[in-house]
């Protein structure tokens, strides 16, 4: 891989993993390209001439005439003008700006670790969206749950603000406290949780056997620096035990390096791509697996929901085009954008989208998603279960769990329902 092509942001995924890990993931990290120096600040086309000294106009006519002068914050107004400009493209949850804050996150996340509440946030429909929390995380303990809207920030409402001052007034130094008021997108009701921030090293990898089976559930809860040579870790140690199956559960995981991603599919692919990336001309270049890797033939079960995105997606699809894995759960986000760096004089960027990314039947994902072979909700309050949380259960408790998703996919290892 080239050495510029350090990590895929799909959407990146726009999506802020809060230190909060705001952003980064998911989108963030997945082929992300970065240009060396910013563009010329001097240089001025003339066609866009009028629309700058139309923006100086709004500019002055703010700073001379606003009535309340402790809100005319000159870097605020800065940073909310390229946000606009970026939102305007429409390609929400994708293309986005980012504050030198936020640069240093996506930086720290890359590198396995970052502090915050350990959670992924998107705008959608002008509101801050929780995508994910991360397993074991402050976030999660506290009862964040995918597609909770963030009205309230310690009591301060949010609703409108663009995504860099909502990350902003959500983060803060490990053992402080926050609090979110949030609401349920589907019944509207509101909840307050409190949470304490943390230092959070990511553990990429978890597995454990599900009670009462021969089979193990690997978890991947990131596509962070390490991943796939831990799956590969985990799958032999599996292997070595006498396993009859794997579920592969990537619920809720955001996304990541792109190398990761190749590396984790080819694990359990014999030949083929793991996906294709198409540019703004409509050329597709393919992206093969790695021949290399060590390989899998366990039966698999992969688990997906909303929550999955960028990386986990493009795991997915690839094993899905395959027919390496039934897939059991819900569509996933639909993450489907290889983003730009473009660096900005101050330390802020932007993230724009330059090529797309498709499945290795050259399916598109972007706003689509994957969809499962076999669709399993979860009740509307129930939340996966993670390998840790299996340790010392029965395998009587572990039927009697919410988590239908887990048990469809563990039927159908054993044979007792069809894969389809």
């Amino acid at each position: 891989m080239d050495k510029n092509k350090s990590f895929l942001n799909t959407k990146g995924v726009a999506y802020w993993l809060l230190p909060l890990i705001a952003g980064v993931l998911a989108g963030a990290l997945l082929h992300n390209y970065i240009l060396p120096d910013p563009y010329p600040s001097t240089t001025i086309s003339q066609e866009a001439t009028p629309s700058f000294k139309l923006m100086a106009e709004a500019w002055n006519a703010i700073e001379q005439q606003y009535v309340d002068r402790t809100s005319v914050q000159p870097r605020t107004m800065t940073y909310g003008a390229i946000s606009g400009m970026v939102d305007s493209l429409g390609d929400t949850g994708h293309s986005v700006f980012l504050t030198p804050e936020m640069v240093r996150v996506e930086r720290t996340v890359e590198r396995g670790e970052f502090a915050g509440i350990g959670a992924e946030l998107r705008i959608k429909n002008h509101q801050a969206v929780v995508v994910a929390p991360m397993d074991g995380t402050p976030a999660q303990k506290a009862g964040l749950r995918p597609g909770d809207i963030i009205v309230q920030v310690d009591g301060r409402n949010v609703e409108g603000l663009p995504l860099p001052e909502i990350v902003g007034k959500i983060t803060g130094p490990a053992g402080t406290r926050v609090s979110l008021t949030l609401k349920d997108p589907v019944t509207g009701k509101e909840r307050t949780i409190e949470i304490i921030r943390a230092n959070i090293p990511i553990r990429s990898v978890t597995w454990n056997w599900l009670p009462g089976t021969d089979l193990a559930h690997v978890r991947i809860a990131l596509f962070s620096k390490g991943t796939s040579r831990a799956l590969e870790k985990a799958l032999d140690e599996i292997d070595q035990r006498g396993a009859k199956g794997v579920v592969l559960d990537l619920r809720n995981d955001p996304g990541g390096l792109l190398d990761m991603a190749v590396g984790v599919a080819s694990q359990f692919l014999e030949q083929g791509n793991v996906l294709q990336e198409k540019n703004a001309k409509g050329e597709v270049r393919p992206v093969p697996l790695d021949a290399g890797a060590q390989k899998c033939a366990l039966p698999l079960v992969v688990l997906i929901n909303s929550g999955t995105a960028s990386a986990a997606e493009i795991v997915a699809g690839a094993l899905q085009d395959a027919k390496r894995a039934t897939l059991v759960g819900e569509t996933t986000f639909g993450t489907g954008t290889v983003l730009k760096t473009v660096p900005l004089s101050d330390g802020s960027a932007l993230q724009l989208a330059f090529l797309e990314w498709l499945t290795p039947k050259g399916r598109t994902i972007w706003h689509k998603g994957i969809t499962p072979d076999v669709a399993v909700s979860l009740p509307a309050e129930a939340q996966p279960l993670v390998p840790e949380e299996e340790q010392g259960m029965t395998a009587v408790e572990l039927r009697m769990s919410e988590d239908l998703q887990l048990l469809r996919a563990i039927n159908i290892l054993q044979g007792r329902q069809p894969s389809q």
